[in-house]
């Protein structure tokens, strides 16, 4: 037998958590983009502490959903696009993957804006900084494995935690904190269509396609499946909680002296926190969270592009393949980093559609969320379908996400 086959199996005797490790933790610290950066400072500048508690209330609906790709990607061995294809047919498989597509084109320019707006704090060309990033990115996934790109994701998304350092040093009021998280503004339009961001911003059509076929991917076996909702779990409290981190750093700072503050830009944010964070606090820590945030997502919904893709149109896909025998995979990957830099080199100011880019998201979830509770309760083995009391907590997560999402989308659009 292979050394692939027989080295997961002994890790798993020895440390099965720490092998299983990944998936869900790369994804998550993905999910903490910079147009989730950027909708979590909006959020905190226009409306303090007052979209707080959503960000409590999306950690228990975030694991549900992420842990129920793991339940596919675990038990049928198969990623979303193709479980998809062969559940419902191609049509439905090829309609999936151009939501995909489109949520994958919009996350890239907000990922590849928010790493030239880091180079522009230091006076690096955003030519540079964006040739640089394609070249690193290409670099991680060619020269690699599924394990070394999941090592250098997290490595990347661990700068992520120097956000919780802003919100201790910005020193909030604890009496702000308690008096206004339960004080929301339903009745208010842009509250509610930054509450439509908040909720896209958390639950992405990539994320879903990219856990399952890492799953996948790794050869997960239904062993593991008890470690691998584990890593899912702490995925997503770290998620929100550096969501947390960033809302009350921006509302105990610009929100409480310039609450009509517009932060559309890496820029923006950090010469509005400067005054209350120093210059090199300003710049150093927070660039350096963006950009661990950028690039571990622009991995993340590139992969999920040729992995979807993929799994429709039945190209070799996978990261143990070599690029020459998966060229289409591999292709897809490199087009995707290539074609969100360009755009963001080429119209600078696409940067003004990040919290834009997340409502779209929220716009996409009925079609997201319904693909996956259909695959819950139609592909699964008959002892790990979905159903009882868990299948009636997803049903009901799904459709109230989606349908407050579409609502304050709408809503806050001026459609409703």
């Amino acid at each position: 037998m292979s050394q692939t086959a027989v080295s997961p199996r002994s890790r798993r005797s020895r440390l099965p958590f720490l092998a299983v490790l990944g998936p869900g933790i790369v994804v998550m610290l993905a999910d903490t983009e910079v147009g989730s950066i950027i909708t979590a400072s909006q959020s905190g500048v226009a409306w303090g502490y007052r979209l707080l508690l959503l960000q409590f209330i999306l950690i228990p609906i975030l694991y549900v959903v992420q842990e129920l790709t793991v339940r596919l990607g675990i038990f049928t061995g198969k990623g979303h696009g193709e479980l998809i294809r062969d559940t419902f047919g191609k049509g439905w498989a090829w309609l999936s993957a151009a939501g995909l597509a489109v949520a994958t084109i919009g996350a890239l320019l907000s990922e590849f804006s928010g790493v030239a707006g880091v180079g522009e704090l230091y006076g690096i060309p955003r030519a540079a900084t964006l040739t640089l990033s394609v070249v690193f990115l290409l670099v991680v996934a060619f020269t690699g494995s599924y394990r070394r790109v999941e090592r250098v994701a997290i490595g990347l998304g661990l700068f992520e935690l120097v956000f919780f350092v802003i919100a201790f040093v910005s020193r909030p009021d604890a009496g702000q904190i308690a008096a206004q998280t339960f004080q929301p503004a339903l009745g208010d339009p842009g509250y509610l269509y930054l509450v439509a961001a908040n909720i896209g911003a958390v639950i992405m059509p990539w994320m879903i396609f990219y856990q399952q076929s890492a799953v996948a991917d790794k050869r997960l076996t239904p062993a593991d499946f008890k470690y691998a909702r584990w890593d899912t779990a702490i995925g997503a409290i770290v998620t929100q909680l550096v969501m947390a981190a960033v809302l009350i750093s921006t509302a105990a700072t610009i929100g409480r002296h310039n609450p009509n503050a517009s932060l559309n830009t890496v820029g923006d944010i950090t010469a509005a926190l400067t005054p209350y964070l120093g210059v090199a606090m300003g710049k150093l820590v927070f660039g350096a969270g963006v950009l661990g945030a950028g690039l571990v997502a622009a991995i993340v919904a590139s992969l999920a592009l040729a992995w979807g893709l993929g799994e429709v149109a039945g190209y070799r896909r996978s990261l143990e393949d070599h690029p020459l025998r998966a060229r289409w995979f591999y292709g897809v990957y490199a087009a995707c980093l290539i074609l969100g830099a360009v755009l963001v080199g080429v119209v600078p100011n696409l940067v003004i559609l990040n919290i834009a880019v997340e409502v779209m998201n929220a716009l996409l979830l009925p079609l997201v969320l319904g693909f996956l509770v259909m695959l819950g309760l139609k592909a699964l083995p008959p002892q790990v379908r979905l159903r009882g009391w868990y299948a009636g907590l997803a049903i009901a997560m799904s459709v109230l996400t989606a349908g407050l999402g579409v609502y304050g989308g709408l809503s806050g659009a001026g459609l409703f």
